[in-house]
Formats: C-alpha cells, sequence, structure tokens
C-alpha cells in the first residue's frame, strides 16, 4: 500500500461496521482523529414565474484525508472549488453539491476506513438521496485493482452504466487509462446499498484510482494531506475535466426538473 497515498483494505478489515460507530467511539476526536466536509447548494423557489436550477449531482470522497489520499481534493476539484482555496474553479462553475469523510491522523488513518455499503453518514445519505447522480472517489492498489504493479488506472464502476460509458470515453480522451471495474463486489460498486448508488436514480458512478495514478497528480515530495490541496499536477485537472464533463454529458440527457 502507498504510505503516503494510501489505500485500505476489504471491508473484513473494518475496525468499524458503520459511521454512526466510528461516529460513537469516545476513543475518537471529531477534528482530530477525522473530519467532515459538505456543501449543499441552496434552491430558493419561491417565484411562481421561474424556476430555480436544481443541483443533479452530488460528489462524495467516503475515505478521504490520509485515508485514501487524493480523493478529498479530487471531491472539491470535481464538485467546482479549487481543493487549496475552495475557490469556485472555474469561476461560472460547474458546481456541485459535496460530501466528505478525512482522517485527519498523522498515521493509522486506515483504521477510520468504513466501508462504502455501510456508510450511513446522515449528510452523505441525505445528499444522496437527493441527487439525481452521484460518483464516489476511492483509492486503491494496483494488486486490490488486479492490475500489474505501478498501473495508473482508474476503475470505473457503480450501477449507473450510461455514466460509466462516459466517463469511461471522457477519460480516454484525457488520455487516462480506465478499467471497466468487475469481480470484488466492494471495487465494483455493484451493491445498492453502496452510498454511490442511494441516489434518487438508486444508481450512481463509483471511481477507484490506483495509488500511482493519484501519486502522479501532485507534485513530488507533496503528497501530504497538508501539502497536496496547493501542489496539483495537470493530471490532477486533467482527470477532474474528464469527470465534470461525464457530468455534464449525463445532466443533459435528463429532464428539466
Amino acid at each position: 500500500m502507498g504510505t503516503i497515498l494510501g489505500s485500505t483494505p476489504a471491508q473484513a478489515a473494518d475496525l468499524y461496521a458503520s459511521n454512526t460507530a466510528l461516529y460513537s467511539d469516545p476513543a475518537l476526536v471529531e477534528g482530530v482523529d477525522y473530519g467532515r466536509r459538505s456543501r449543499r447548494h441552496l434552491v430558493d423557489d419561491q417565484d411562481p414565474a421561474a424556476r430555480a436550477q436544481f443541483v443533479r449531482t452530488a460528489v462524495i470522497a467516503p475515505h478521504g484525508g490520509g485515508i485514501e489520499g487524493g480523493t478529498s481534493e479530487l471531491c472539491l476539484a470535481i464538485a467546482g472549488y479549487h481543493p487549496a482555496d475552495l475557490a469556485p474553479t472555474p469561476t461560472a462553475g460547474p458546481v456541485h453539491d459535496f460530501w466528505m469523510f478525512e482522517g485527519m491522523r498523522s498515521s493509522g488513518n486506515s483504521a477510520l476506513h468504513v466501508t462504502s455499503t455501510h456508510c450511513d453518514d446522515t449528510t452523505a445519505r441525505a445528499m444522496c438521496a437527493g441527487s439525481l447522480n452521484v460518483v464516489s472517489l476511492h483509492g486503491c492498489t494496483a494488486a486490490q485493482a488486479g492490475l500489474e504493479a505501478g498501473a495508473q488506472a482508474v476503475l470505473v464502476g457503480g450501477l449507473n452504466s450510461t455514466f460509466r460509458q462516459y466517463l469511461m470515453e471522457e477519460f480516454a480522451t484525457a488520455g487516462i487509462r480506465a478499467v471497466t471495474a468487475s469481480g470484488e463486489e466492494e471495487i465494483a460498486g455493484i451493491a445498492p446499498e453502496n452510498i454511490c448508488n442511494r441516489s434518487l436514480l438508486g444508481m450512481g458512478a463509483q471511481l477507484e484510482i490506483t495509488t500511482d495514478l493519484r501519486g502522479a497528480m501532485f507534485a513530488t515530495g507533496k503528497n501530504t494531506r497538508a501539502d497536496r490541496a496547493a501542489n496539483t499536477l495537470p493530471l490532477f485537472w486533467s482527470f477532474t475535466g474528464a469527470v465534470r464533463t461525464a457530468i455534464q454529458r449525463l445532466e443533459a440527457t435528463q429532464p428539466v426538473l
């Protein structure tokens, strides 16, 4: 496993059976051991002559911070916020709702991993249930992905086949190796209980990004929780742009609400 960017084992090794169980552990302190960040955009629809825009897509990182390094930064950037200062990026959008759970320890963050089928954070569940689309960001090793050592790739999973297709196509356009996720249920994101599939449509997308691909997104020597946000490389923004474009294509196929 990557000692800086981090990846996590299968759910059998999880110390906590749910987010609720983790939050209830008196040995853990929020803001010290772990943190949560989210943003839901206001929909003010009081004018009968006009219709306020409905935020269709949520971007989530259930294992951010030091658990699966780089996923917090990608979550913010894909949602439309620069990870260093939260400035709208680009200024005109796109802007999506986001939620993340982050390990904040100097070490041992893998113990805070809660598998995606057991994610019961109230904000995460509510946000996903109120969104047409959800894309969930994760980190894995090449071995966990079933790929050769050192592989720079993203595994595309989840139950929304159209979303998966668009993601695969946009990654190909960006020159990023993308593989259709298969096999182990957590890696493939195919369980209906997976947080990525708890959308209004009952399906979403899950991206498992290998340690080496995530490492290539940040400046050498800056792959730490404190430094990553301000040291992104072009590959980071190529990945971000590919996911954003896939989201835009998906939303364009959906009816006006």
